[in-house]
């Protein structure tokens, strides 16, 4: 058991390194919101781990709270797309620069 919990671990380490990677260098939103979903796949993925682990069903518990979180997530961020693009015309982010001085 050791031995695939190192594996499941190794592997939400490159889920969210990639995805945090990708949010850092893109300038596009879509892509940056992709990336930190992915972000929160590795983490859902070491939180199962981790829960399997130990034997509790906490991380489970967690993983279907953060699950939810996306899910609100993924509709607000993506009505700010829309009116983004609509005000706008484009969804780069060095163009939506409101909070600059």
């Amino acid at each position: 058991m050791i031995e695939n919990q190192s594996i499941y671990l190794a592997l939400s380490v490159v889920l969210f390194i990639i995805g945090a990677a990708g949010a850092v260098c893109r300038r596009n939103a879509i892509v940056v919101f992709m990336c930190i979903e992915i972000m929160l796949c590795g983490v859902s993925i070491a939180f199962v781990t981790f829960s399997r682990g130990h034997q509790s069903l906490d991380g489970i518990f967690m993983v279907l709270f953060v699950m939810a979180v996306a899910a609100a997530e993924a509709a607000v961020g993506l009505a700010i797309f829309v009116l983004m693009y609509r005000k706008h015309g484009s969804i780069d982010l060095d163009k939506f620069n409101l909070l600059k001085w």
